[in-house]
C-alpha cells in the first residue's frame, strides 16, 4: 500500500486533533492570508475563497505529491459572519448575540491533489439557551474564547449552553470528518493512504 504524505494548512488545534481521531498526523504548516470578507462576497464565497487561499499560501513544488488540506470554519446569523473576538468585551457582545437564538456554522473544506482542487463545505444548526449575565462571565473566566469562531467551542464548557444541534458535531469543532472522507473518495485517496503506519513488534 503506497502512503500519501498529508499536509494540513491550518494553526487550528481542533482541526490536528480530529484527523489525528482518525489516525492521520499531517505536517501542520500555517497559511498567512488575508481573511478579512470583501464587500461583494456573500457567506458562502467568503468561507470557499478563504479555504482554498489557505492550501494555495503555503503550496510550492516539493509538495506536488502530496495531499493538501485546508479549511475554514464561520459562525452566521441573519446572513452575517460572527468571526473571532478581539477581546474580552467583544466576546462578552458575540455570546449575548447568541443567546436564545439559532446560528449556524460552516466550514468549508479543500483538498489539493495531483493537480486537482476540490471544494465542498458543510453546514449545522446550533440553538443556545438563553444565556443569563452570569452565564457568560462565569464561561469567560473559565475557557480561552479568543481563537473560536463565534467565541466557544462545542467540544467544551459552552456545550451547556447548547439546546439543539442540526447536522455534524464536528463541523461545529471545525473539521466535518464525514465530509473529509466523501472528498477523500472523490479526489482519488483512499483513507488507508493517509493513516500513521502502526509499528509492529515482531519481538
Amino acid at each position: 500500500m503506497k502512503k500519501t504524505r498529508t499536509i494540513l494548512a491550518s494553526s487550528s488545534p481542533r482541526r490536528l486533533e480530529l484527523l489525528k481521531l482518525i489516525n492521520i498526523d499531517p505536517v501542520v504548516l500555517e497559511p498567512d492570508i488575508d481573511e478579512n470578507i470583501m464587500n461583494t462576497e456573500s457567506v458562502h464565497e467568503f468561507v470557499k475563497r478563504v479555504s482554498i487561499e489557505k492550501g494555495n499560501n503555503i503550496f510550492n513544488s516539493s509538495l506536488n505529491n502530496d495531499l493538501i488540506i485546508s479549511a475554514d470554519t464561520v459562525v452566521v446569523t441573519d446572513n452575517k459572519i460572527i468571526g473571532k473576538p478581539e477581546d474580552r468585551k467583544d466576546a462578552e457582545n458575540i455570546l449575548e448575540d447568541l443567546s436564545g437564538i439559532e446560528h449556524t456554522v460552516i466550514t468549508g473544506i479543500a483538498l489539493k491533489y495531483d493537480n486537482k482542487v476540490l471544494y465542498d463545505h458543510s453546514s449545522t444548526r446550533v440553538i443556545f439557551k438563553q444565556l443569563t449575565k452570569n452565564e457568560i462571565e462565569a464561561y469567560l473566566n473559565t475557557e480561552d474564547y479568543m481563537d473560536k469562531a463565534g467565541g466557544y467551542a462545542i467540544q467544551g464548557r459552552a456545550s451547556i449552553f447548547i439546546q439543539e444541534i442540526h447536522g455534524c458535531f464536528f463541523n461545529v469543532m471545525g473539521f466535518p470528518l464525514n465530509l473529509f472522507y466523501e472528498m477523500l473518495k472523490k479526489i482519488g485517496v483512499s483513507l488507508k493512504e493517509l493513516e500513521m503506519i502502526e509499528e509492529v513488534n515482531s519481538r
